[in-house]
């Protein structure tokens, strides 16, 4: 079971939130301190964090800033104050999503969801004769006996891709998926990126396509000669 630590002083906003992460079937532990929370965090990981910026004792920013020397632990930032947004958003403190309040508890339980989708590492099996696996902690590709390097982006887009076969994803999926700051880009940019990826791909395994066009909708993997 995923265990997610809600660092929060507000007890109605900390309850609300466990209640929901519970019933869809994640463990949590809630924190009202900051001081408190940073040692408990050091001492006893969770898998997820979701951390308020304004907190007694430690501020938000400074308990991810420590916890991001030692830790990848992901975090989702939460704030109302929202001049702090361009920083959060600049990755500045080295949070993986931020929301800000009011909120619903069903976006911060998709957040939570699709955080968790981008940072768990690839478990790929072998495609038929040749080795295709995802090294999410060296940013690479591999196939066979050949491997290449991937951007953040290109690293999300494939494991994206490559998690569900034969699925289709729509740019605006993808968009949500491999960028973690919900900044807003246009069709070209995901075309382009999916373009650079097939490049690297095809130069490791020649003659053979993963990712496919899919006329008016999107994209999809799926080896195919």
């Amino acid at each position: 079971m995923t265990q997610i630590a809600i660092v929060e002083d507000e007890p109605k906003l900390a309850s609300l939130l466990r209640d929901y992460l519970e019933a869809d079937g994640f463990g949590t532990i809630v924190y009202d301190n900051g001081t408190q929370a940073l040692d408990e965090l050091k001492r006893n990981p969770p898998d997820f964090v979701l951390l308020d910026l304004m907190l007694p004792g430690t501020d938000g920013m400074t308990i991810c800033r420590e916890l991001r020397k030692t830790s990848n632990v992901p975090i989702i930032m939460i704030t109302a104050r929202v001049e702090e947004i361009d920083r959060l958003l600049g990755l500045e403190i080295g949070a993986d999503d931020y929301i800000c309040k009011p909120f619903s508890p069903r976006e911060v339980i998709a957040r939570v969801k699709t955080v968790l989708r981008r940072v768990t590492p690839v478990s790929v099996e072998s495609v038929s004769e040749d080795d295709f696996i995802i090294d999410e902690g060296a940013a690479m590709v591999r196939v066979g006996d050949k491997e290449c390097t991937l951007t953040s982006v290109e690293l999300n887009l494939l494991k994206t891709l490559h998690a569900s076969p034969g699925r289709i994803f729509n740019r605006h999926q993808l968009m949500t998926r491999i960028y973690n700051d919900n900044r807003v880009v246009s069709d070209r940019t995901i075309d382009s990126h999916v373009k650079k990826l097939r490049q690297k791909l095809e130069a490791l395994h020649p003659g053979v396509q993963y990712i496919h066009s899919v006329y008016g909708i999107g994209y999809k993997f799926e080896k195919t000669t």
